[in-house]
């Protein structure tokens, strides 16, 4: 098994919705409104409309869900589904809170995503799994460093 990066991509999020703490843990809402996608196969933009639902444990740990849409640069569009966690280590907090960004080795942020599209041009991403190493930006802004899993 090998890891083969296949794009890059930031997304552009709206500020925190502030579910609070419930039965699960502490809920927060970060809406998608934009970003960008670098690739050699896939490149393009991150549409608005998507969202990151984030479960804050007790732990040090949130447990990421989201869901959002990749524009590629010829037309096509693939929905991307992950699941994740982050560490909230004081790297991830301050990079969070808008005070500085964070690199990846600062913090656990790692994903599993899931990509969909009916344009015969990906159809290739339908049954492929994709793993990510994410960092946050202040904006606040997520970037992430998607591999494909072979």
């Amino acid at each position: 098994m090998e890891l083969v990066h296949e794009f890059t991509f930031t997304a552009d999020l709206k500020a925190p919705v502030a579910v609070g703490p419930g039965p699960f843990g502490d809920r927060t809402i970060f809406e998608v409104i934009g970003g960008e996608v670098t690739g050699e196969r896939i490149r393009g933009s991150i549409g608005t409309g998507g969202g990151d639902w984030i479960l804050a444990g007790a732990d040090g740990y949130g447990r990421l869900d989201v869901r959002l849409t990749l524009h590629t640069h010829d037309g096509a569009n693939l929905y991307v589904q992950y699941f994740g966690v982050i560490e909230y280590t004081p790297a991830a907090l301050s990079a969070v809170a808008g005070e500085r960004s964070s690199e990846y080795e600062e913090h656990y942020l790692r994903t599993a995503l899931r990509l969909e599209t009916g344009d015969e041009r990906y159809a290739w991403v339908n049954p492929t799994l994709f793993v990510g190493e994410g960092r946050v930006h202040p904006g606040p802004i997520v970037e992430y460093r998607v591999y494909r899993v072979t």
